[in-house]
């Protein structure tokens, strides 16, 4: 070939729709009760990921290494992130902390230094999508709508910068953090809209 017929073509990234947990959708996830224990874990890891922004992955190999007190007297996750290999510090909210504290001497199998019982992504995700229907919550929820919703819901909307949050998420792109910072900003418009319409 003389010419490249590839030379004018160009790649689109085409923006997936990223789910995420609403306040009142993750609190009426967090109050349900569930009486099945596997369900009942299954909710419990989820929702630490929402307080910690983890994915599956980094909080399946959590272990009593990756937790310390910090120099702030507060608890911090310190891991590197399996995906991108950079290294994360967080400061445990007091959802997660507490979670973290009811799975303190729950037995595990493979590591008793493990901070949490995680099960297999796969029958997380499927027990996520019956957890999701007990609760009312119409969306399909897996592990990653957790990262999401801490994203989202726990730290940009609670007006924490968009720096902080990069940082807290493992980001090694800013543009990746921005992504959440646009939902963030649809969910602001679609309120206001209903403001609008409630004041008119």
């Amino acid at each position: 070939m003389d010419k490249d017929p590839f030379k004018a073509y160009k790649v689109k990234l085409k923006e997936t729709k990223r789910v995420f947990l609403t306040k009142d959708e993750l609190e009426s996830l967090e109050t349900k009760e569930i009486p099945i224990e596997r369900l009942s874990i299954v909710r419990d890891v989820f929702v630490f990921c929402c307080y910690t922004g983890l994915s599956y992955v980094d909080v399946e190999k959590l272990t009593s290494h990756n937790s310390a007190k910090n120099n702030d007297g507060e608890i911090w996750i310190n891991i590197d992130r399996t995906k991108t290999g950079s290294p994360s510090s967080l400061p445990l909210l007091p959802k997660a902390l507490h979670l973290l504290n009811k799975y303190k001497r729950y037995p595990t199998d493979d590591d008793p230094n493990k901070l949490l019982p995680v099960i297999s992504n796969q029958r997380i995700n499927a027990y996520l999508k019956k957890i999701a229907s007990l609760s009312g919550i119409k969306k399909n929820l897996t592990v990653h709508a957790a990262r999401h919703t801490f994203g989202t819901t726990i730290t940009l909307s609670n007006g924490i910068s968009i720096e902080t949050v990069s940082a807290m998420l493992g980001h090694k792109n800013f543009k990746t953090t921005q992504i959440y910072a646009k939902v963030v900003r649809e969910k602001i418009s679609a309120d206001i809209k209903k403001l609008k319409e409630t004041m008119s």
